[in-house]
C-alpha cells in the first residue's frame, strides 16, 4: 500500500472531485508543450477524463442582444458597439495520462 500516494485511478478521481470549481494545474505524461501542464478551473470529472476550463468566454455586450444588435446601436449611436468576443476553451485530459496535479493548500 502506498503511503500518501494514489494506488489507482479511482483514488485520483476521488481526490480530484474535491477540487471541482477550483483552479488547478495538471501535468500530463507527455512531451513538448503539453508536458508543461494545463492550468484552469476544474469543471468536471469522471473515471475517464477530467475537464478544465482554461479560458472563459466574454460576457454578453448587453442583456438585450449581442454586440451588433440594433438595441445597442439605437440606444448608443455614439458608442462603438462592436467588441471582440471569445467563446473560451476547455481541455479534456484522460485520467490515465495525469502525472501530477497542483492545487492550493487552503
Amino acid at each position: 500500500m502506498a503511503c500518501g500516494g494514489f494506488n489507482s485511478n479511482q483514488n485520483l478521481v476521488s481526490t480530484l472531485c474535491r477540487f471541482v470549481g477550483e483552479t488547478v494545474t495538471i501535468f500530463t505524461k507527455s512531451g513538448g508543450v503539453s508536458g508543461c501542464g494545463f492550468t484552469g478551473t476544474l469543471f468536471g470529472i469522471n473515471n475517464e477524463f477530467c475537464q478544465l476550463v482554461t479560458d472563459f468566454g466574454t460576457a454578453p455586450a448587453n442583456p438585450l442582444g449581442g454586440p451588433n444588435s440594433s438595441c445597442c446601436t439605437n440606444l448608443y449611436p455614439e458608442h462603438n458597439c462592436h467588441r471582440q468576443t471569445s467563446v473560451g476553451s476547455v481541455c479534456d485530459i484522460p485520467i490515465d495520462k495525469i502525472a501530477a496535479f497542483c492545487h492550493n493548500a487552503v
